[in-house]
């Protein structure tokens, strides 16, 4: 360093002075705070009660399921109605996805209730059984509306290795329609035809016939079943009024119905990536709009004649929802 300059050795040392200052001051910083937090738990606990809060929830006064009034009057029903809104309220992700692919698969949806005879309010049963999403139960559920294979099979729906129509949107909800009209017809009443979606019409009917009584808020249920009707008025209440439950969506933020066109197909299709491609598409994406396909192939031996959904223009456009 003796060679260097006189002035560029004084700023050499200047520097150096700087950083080991900044070094040390760092360091004790450091240490002041790693000490202030260990040693002073109360301001620690004061400042996580200052600024982490969380609110019980202000239940609604009235409530109707599928135009039937609730009796929330009862102390055992508001209290069933207050656990599942937490439930749904403080599980932030799950719900806000819900909102999202409701903004998606409901403009597909109610039309088909409403031409069905079905209420809109069993629209929600999809999103408590489902999410909106083509899942599989440990039992073997599956789809949106969560049908076992013999029952997807009495309502209507085609299942087999290459095809099974609870991955089909638009048919599973028809399917759950056939179901749910006549559990009302057997019943007389909503809430115990939405009971028998999740517990089966046997249960509900063994039910009725021990507790001598034919009314849903009035039966005592397993758990699973004595929640589904308030897991459902839940999500109503919540994707029908975010905000009040803390839930701030903006319309870019919902995901968009997708942008399709149909196209049929009354033959076989040998390989359905080759036919994709053929379409202007890919493989992926065919099996994204037609879930229901469930092989890479279509023997489709019974000549049926199927709707395949593939991409319109504007399909991969980045949109707000319901644009």
């Amino acid at each position: 360093m003796n060679t260097l300059p006189k002035p560029l050795r004084i700023a050499l040392r200047t520097s150096l002075w700087a950083m080991l200052l900044l070094g040390g001051s760092l360091a004790l910083h450091l240490f002041t705070y790693s000490t202030f937090v260990a040693d002073n738990d109360l301001d620690h606990q004061r400042d996580f009660n200052d600024n982490y809060k969380v609110f019980s929830l202000t239940l609604p006064n009235e409530l109707s399921f599928c135009e039937e009034k609730v009796p929330l009057e009862r102390l055992d029903v508001r209290e069933r109605l207050d656990r599942e809104l937490l439930v749904n309220t403080y599980w932030q992700s799950n719900t806000l996805l819900a909102h999202k692919r409701a903004a998606r698969w409901f403009p597909m949806i109610e039309p088909i209730l409403k031409a069905e005879g079905v209420p809109d309010d069993m629209k929600y049963i999809a999103v408590i059984e489902s999410g909106l999403t083509n899942v599989v139960s440990p039992a073997g559920a599956t789809g949106y509306w969560q049908f076992m294979k013999e029952t997807a099979g009495i309502h209507g729906l085609e299942v087999n290795g290459e095809v099974d129509e609870r991955y089909h949107v638009e048919k599973s909800t028809r399917a759950a329609c056939k179901y749910l009209k006549n559990a009302h017809t057997k019943y007389g009443d909503w809430a115990l035809a939405a009971a028998s979606y999740n517990l089966g019409q046997g249960g509900v009917d063994k039910q009725l016939g021990r507790q001598k009584s034919d009314n849903y808020f009035d039966l005592l249920l397993n758990e699973e079943t004595a929640r589904y009707v308030y897991r459902i008025l839940a999500m109503k209440e919540i994707l029908r009024d975010p905000e009040r439950y803390g839930f701030h969506l903006r319309k870019k933020d919902l995901y968009a119905p997708y942008r399709t066109r149909n196209v049929e197909v009354k033959g076989p299709v040998a390989d359905l990536a080759d036919y994709a491609i053929a379409q202007g598409t890919d493989y992926k994406t065919l099996k994204l709009l037609n879930p229901w396909l469930r092989d890479n192939h279509l023997t489709n031996r019974e000549g049926r004649t199927y709707t395949l959904l593939l991409p319109a223009e504007g399909f991969d456009a980045v949109r707000e929802a319901q644009d």
